[in-house]
C-alpha cells in the first residue's frame, strides 16, 4: 500500500491537534511535517508530544525544507499564514487542503490563481454532514424561496476571529445562488434599531460566540403558519479531520484544479 504524505499547518492548534491524531490513526497515510509560526515555543518539539504519543516528527517553521517530503499540506491556520504556505505548495509542486476562513475576495483570488499550477481542495467547512447540508439548502430553496423568509444562525466557540463564520456565508451563497440573488446585495448581518420591516428577499445572519461550541449552524426558513430548519451540530473537530483526510485522498487523483467538498463528496 502506498502512504500518502500529509503535512499539517498549525500543528499546535486545536484543529492541528485533531489532525495529527487522524493522521497517525489511518493505515493510507503518515504525517510528513508539522509547521508552525517563528517564534512558537513548540518548535523542534515532537508533533505527537502533545497528544501523549511521540511521532518522530519534529514542529518546524522552516515551510520550503519541511515540505519536500510531503504530498499535500493540510492548512486550518488564518488567511495570512495560510497564503505564505500556498507560495511554498506552489513552489514545491505540493497539493493543498485549504480549511481556513476569512479570506478578502482579492486573497481567494489568489488562491484560484495558485490551482492553475497545483490541485487545491478550498472549503469553508471540511465536515461531511455539512456538505450534505449545502445540498439540502438548494433543495429547500427551490420550494421555498418566493413564500419564506430566509435567516442563518451560527454559533462558535469565543476565540473564532471571524464573522459571520465562513460555513454560515456558504451556506449564504448556496441560497442566494439558487434563489437568483446577489449575496452582498440581500444579506443583512445582524439587526439593531429601528430597522423596518423585514425585505422578502433579504437573507439574515446572526452570530453566536461562546463557551466551546465547536460549530451550530441552522439555516432558517420562516412562513406564515409553519417554519423549516435544516441544522447542523458538531459536536467534535473530529468531523473536520475526517472531511480533510477525504480531501486529500481526493487530490491524489488531481495534478491541478481547484475543488471543494461538493467535489470530494460526488454531490455536483
Amino acid at each position: 500500500m502506498t502512504l500518502l504524505n500529509i503535512a499539517v499547518a498549525g500543528s499546535t492548534g486545536r484543529m492541528g491537534r485533531t489532525l495529527i491524531e487522524a493522521i497517525t490513526e489511518a493505515e493510507d497515510l503518515r504525517l510528513s511535517a508539522a509547521l508552525e509560526q517563528p517564534g512558537s515555543q513548540a518548535l523542534s518539539q515532537d508533533a505527537g508530544a502533545l497528544l501523549g504519543t511521540p511521532c518522530g516528527i519534529p514542529i518546524s517553521s522552516n515551510h520550503i525544507d519541511s515540505l519536500k517530503t510531503s504530498d499535500v499540506l493540510i492548512d486550518f491556520t488564518r488567511p495570512a499564514g495560510t497564503l505564505a504556505y500556498l507560495a511554498a505548495c506552489r513552489e514545491l509542486n505540493i497539493k493543498m487542503v485549504i480549511g481556513t476562513t476569512g479570506f478578502t475576495a482579492a486573497e481567494k483570488m489568489i488562491i484560484q490563481d495558485a490551482a492553475n499550477e497545483i490541485a487545491i481542495v478550498f472549503a469553508p467547512n471540511m465536515s461531511i454532514g455539512v456538505n450534505v447540508l449545502f445540498k439540502l439548502l438548494e433543495v429547500a430553496t427551490v420550494a421555498l424561496q418566493d413564500d419564506y423568509d430566509i435567516e442563518i444562525i451560527e454559533a462558535h466557540h469565543r476565540h473564532k476571529v471571524d464573522a459571520p463564520s465562513g460555513t454560515a456565508l456558504r451556506m449564504g451563497e448556496v441560497i442566494a445562488q439558487v434563489a437568483n440573488r446577489q449575496l452582498d446585495q440581500v444579506a443583512i448581518y445582524g439587526r439593531h434599531g429601528q430597522t423596518g420591516e423585514r425585505a422578502s428577499d433579504t437573507i439574515g445572519f446572526s452570530t453566536i460566540r461562546g463557551g466551546d461550541i465547536v460549530g451550530d449552524h441552522t439555516a432558517l426558513f420562516a412562513g406564515i403558519g409553519e417554519r423549516i430548519e435544516i441544522t447542523h451540530k458538531a459536536n467534535s473537530r473530529k468531523t473536520f479531520a475526517t472531511g480533510a483526510l477525504r480531501a486529500a485522498r481526493f487530490l491524489s487523483a488531481h495534478k491541478y484544479g481547484l475543488f471543494d467538498m461538493q467535489d470530494v463528496l460526488g454531490l455536483r
